[in-house]
């Protein structure tokens, strides 16, 4: 893959940077991460690749394979990276970001469903990229899909820092593949546009990231001033350590759950009615058969010839399919999917009421997933904030299921002891903002109960 080095050595000729940025969006999509990144994001989407594209096939007697046509052929796809992925992300981000008073503000109102956004684009992909535009947070994902442009990075060889990027998408006009890209690099953005069998132009020059527009009082012509941050205002987001998509080490499971229940469906399907045996009737071909087997179903009825010892006969009969080694196998690569994603299948809480150290218990792989995954975010966060210019340190508040009752109760039992903002803060049962709410209305009723009181008051 290119690198930033590349990019400086490639010149400032317009059509140079241009045919930089082809070459290095193909290399990309060329690239293992690319290949990795696109099946997170198909599968995260709900297409399942290998049972999509799963075809039955028969040999004839001389060997020749043919599409098998004629049998059932379900392809089952079980959600199980979407629902993972979901998981994950709520798990950790459910409840927003937490900053200082005011300073979430400066953030924008979808600040919260952006980084969302993020998290799930990076679990799926391995990476994926914010954006800093002025006064909001955009997302850029890796690998390009129906849903969203792709963005090829391009890092600091010796520091292995972003320090610029392409963001990329593919479309059609007539006939032609049309080819769109923005350049963005620390001094601004250029959007470049090519159709297959022409040249690559410019179609917006480099444009700064912030402009500033003054009114003039004088003649009330407005001033307009471009600015651009101290760094490129994009930082990744990455998943892991391995900067992988989340589905490299359970897509097999997956791929053979799918193929397990829909090859039992299938089975199922393909023998769920009668099949004849005729007894005597060797001299029956084909078409005989098939009009034994149309008046069955239409009359209902048939005649046969029937002796208790060398008469002909018909018997009706169904196969049994075995299932217990499917269900099984099914059951075991569940687990095994949960496991190694370390995250908690909920069918192990809900077969009773369970202790809150039950529910630690089961939580702890997961916890200790989430809190890996939860360094990224903070560091991604950190750098977000660093280029808006806002300060705080971001904290999250992890959205897990707990035993309300015995927390709440303990949590009571020791009141005496602990402040009413710290009681208010540990019940499991109140959000984030409501949590907030409640301290200042505590807060604001102390207050009046001290004027108020004969003693304190201004009488």
């Amino acid at each position: 893959m290119r690198s930033y080095q590349d990019l400086l050595r490639a010149g400032q000729g317009d059509k140079a940077r241009g045919d930089f940025c082809r070459n290095a969006v193909n290399e990309f999509k060329s690239s293992v991460e690319y290949k990795q990144a696109a099946d997170g994001e198909a599968y995260y989407h709900k297409h399942n690749k290998v049972i999509e594209g799963y075809q039955k096939f028969i040999y004839t007697v001389t060997g020749r394979r043919i599409r098998d046509t004629i049998s059932a052929n379900y392809k089952l796809k079980t959600l199980f990276f979407r629902r993972l992925v979901i998981q994950q992300v709520q798990y950790v981000l459910g409840n927003g970001i937490k900053l200082i008073d005011g300073e979430k503000d400066k953030l924008g109102k979808r600040f919260d469903h952006q980084l969302k956004k993020a998290a799930k684009m990076a679990m799926s992909g391995g990476r994926a990229f914010g954006f800093w535009n002025v006064d909001h947070l955009e997302v850029f994902g890796y690998a390009d899909t129906s849903a969203h442009p792709g963005f090829c990075p391009l890092y600091d060889e010796e520091t292995s820092e972003l320090m610029a990027g392409i963001r990329y998408w593919f479309d059609k006009v007539g006939d032609k593949e049309k080819f769109t890209c923005t350049l963005y690099e620390i001094d601004g953005a250029t959007k470049f546009l090519q159709l297959s069998g022409e040249d690559i132009k410019v179609i917006e020059e480099k444009q700064s990231y912030v402009e500033t527009v003054i009114e003039n009082t004088s003649d009330g012509v407005p001033i307009v001033t471009s600015s651009n941050y101290k760094k490129l205002p994009i930082v990744p987001l990455y998943s892991n350590d391995s900067h992988e998509s989340e589905l490299v080490g359970i897509k097999e499971c997956i791929d053979c759950y799918d193929l397990i229940k829909s090859g039992l469906a299938n089975n199922i399907d393909d023998s769920s009615e009668f099949y004849w045996i005729l007894k005597n009737s060797g001299g029956m071909d084909d078409v005989d058969l098939a009009k034994f087997i149309y008046r069955l179903k239409t009359v209902r009825a048939a005649v046969v010839d029937t002796d208790d010892n060398e008469g002909s006969g018909a018997d009706a009969n169904t196969l049994s399919i075995p299932t217990e080694a499917r269900e099984k196998a099914l059951e075991i690569l569940r687990n095994d999917i949960y496991e190694d994603f370390q995250a908690l299948d909920t069918k192990t809480l809900s077969a009773a009421a369970k202790t809150t150290q039950e529910i630690q218990s089961a939580y702890q792989s997961q916890d200790n997933k989430c809190a890996d995954f939860e360094d990224y975010i903070i560091d991604f966060v950190d750098k977000i904030l660093d280029i808006a210019g806002i300060e705080g340190t971001p904290s999250f508040t992890w959205n897990r299921v707990v035993n309300q009752s015995e927390q709440t109760s303990m949590i009571l039992s020791a009141a005496s002891y602990l402040s009413d903002q710290c009681v208010i803060s540990h019940l499991p049962f109140l959000t984030p903002e409501e949590i907030e709410s409640e301290i200042a209305k505590r807060n604001s009723e102390q207050l009046d109960q001290f004027h108020n009181d004969p003693v304190n008051g201004d009488d």
